[in-house]
């Protein structure tokens, strides 16, 4: 992530059930509201699951963006990453994909999946740069709009941790 010398420094955390209070809670679904136009989850929830993992980045003590993910077995499935409008294009998602790549490998995670808007092209292009592929689309996946998502994976190896390559299975314009 670049660092600005105006600007405060960002910090990276992993949040759990057991530290998170109702502040930071509040927190991340006024991040998810501001960034979504139709917010479809409560991070109070989200935490309850034993398998949730939570990374916030905060400026001053305030979360400006965050990536909620299940793991489940050897996979990771990102559900969202959201920053804050006012924030956004400062290599905040970046910063928490990585993180929560470092995460998969030391976990040793063989798949890591998401879903992602099939207009989001700013989301498709940091995915591609991560080393995700397009495996396959989800016709009307999203209920606020009906519009399709495309499903991508990144494939690691459990024992170095290394990004294999892969190939798209679909065609996907970017």
């Amino acid at each position: 992530m670049k660092r600005d010398a105006t600007r405060p420094s960002v910090s990276l955390s992993q949040l759990t059930a057991d530290a998170a209070d109702d502040a930071a809670l509040d927190e991340i679904d006024a991040v998810a509201s501001a960034a979504f136009d139709v917010p479809q989850f409560s991070a109070r929830e989200e935490l309850r699951r034993p398998w949730t993992r939570c990374w916030v980045a905060r400026e001053e003590r305030r979360a400006l963006a965050f990536l909620i993910a299940w793991h489940v077995a050897d996979e990771l499935h990102v559900l969202n990453v959201a920053t804050c409008p006012a924030a956004r294009r400062r290599g905040l998602a970046t910063a928490l994909m990585n993180r929560s790549l470092e995460y998969a490998q030391q976990q040793q995670v063989r798949l890591i999946l998401l879903e992602v808007r099939r207009s989001n092209r700013a989301a498709i292009r940091l995915y591609r740069k991560l080393g995700f592929t397009a495996m396959g689309v989800r016709p009307r996946y999203y209920s606020d709009n009906g519009e399709d998502a495309v499903e991508m994976v990144l494939t690691l190896d459990p024992a170095t941790g290394a990004v294999q390559p892969g190939r798209d299975e679909i065609r996907i314009e970017i």
